[in-house]
């Protein structure tokens, strides 16, 4: 199936943060490279902002070809353009029903759970420390008008959603349940290939799944965000974490540095 894949325009990626060379506090953003690097697809980096993109948040992405250029938003539809443009194999095509369902339960409880557990902690518990990362850019300030207009919609998404009502204690709570259960589930993918020298896979099975985009993401930003020092801690206690992620970064993000 690869073999029949079409050669991808040029392509960057807006990250959202001036840093070239190493991972970004967004999961989604290294999920999106992850993809990519998964796909053997060419890219370049490029800081952009959230309000410049066509979604109003990163990452999103640059497509040229034969003269003609299109931006496109959302790490997961951008796949899914690739995937039905020719350009990327379906990391899933190999799946039955029931492990695309199991698949797909992953991502969600990664992208729609642990993300606003772990955006509390980012955007109320250490506030500060986010502001002065994500604003760094801008001067004093527009730093503390702008940060409160993104706390403020950062809390009013987490009313709507549903994190807003509980206590920071059950939230971390939730947020270390999920971990201890990601952990579990690459724990036992490691252990069934010990032996592998290359990256182990979140199934266990020889190939990543369109999940392991996620999973990486998640890892590689719990480890390296500074404004999410508890994430980091969980993330740092669990070995099977750590090996997983640093066994992708070894062999698809060899030219990135590697957390602390």
């Amino acid at each position: 199936m690869a073999t029949s894949l079409k050669p991808a325009p040029t392509i960057t990626v807006f990250r959202g943060f001036p840093e070239k060379g190493c991972y970004t506090w967004s999961p989604f953003v290294t999920k999106l490279e992850a993809r990519l690097r998964f796909g053997n697809i060419n890219y370049s980096i490029e800081a952009g902002s959230p309000p410049k993109g066509p979604r109003g948040k990163v990452p999103y992405i640059k497509l040229e070809d034969d003269g003609q250029s299109q931006s496109m938003s959302d790490s997961t539809l951008i796949a899914k353009l690739f995937i039905a443009s020719g350009y990327l194999e379906d990391l899933n095509h190999r799946l039955s029903p029931v492990e695309k369902a199991q698949d797909l339960s992953l991502k969600a409880l990664l992208e729609d759970k642990l993300y606003f557990y772990q955006g509390y902690e980012r955007w109320v518990v250490n506030y500060y420390a986010m502001r002065s990362k994500i604003l760094a850019s801008v001067p004093w300030p527009v730093q503390v008008i702008v940060g409160n207009i993104i706390y403020n919609k950062n809390v009013r998404n987490q009313q709507g959603q549903g994190t807003g009502s509980f206590s920071g204690e059950e939230i971390a709570i939730f947020r270390q349940e999920i971990w201890e259960s990601v952990n579990g589930l690459l724990s036992a993918a490691h252990a069934q290939h010990q032996d592998r020298e290359g990256p182990f896979w979140v199934w266990g099975g020889d190939a990543p799944t369109e999940a392991d985009t996620v999973v990486f993401g998640f890892v590689v930003s719990g480890l390296v965000c500074g404004a999410a020092p508890e994430t980091k801690e969980i993330v740092n206690s669990y070995p099977a974490l750590v090996k997983y992620a640093r066994k992708i970064h070894e062999k698809y993000f060899p030219d990135y540095q590697l957390w602390e």
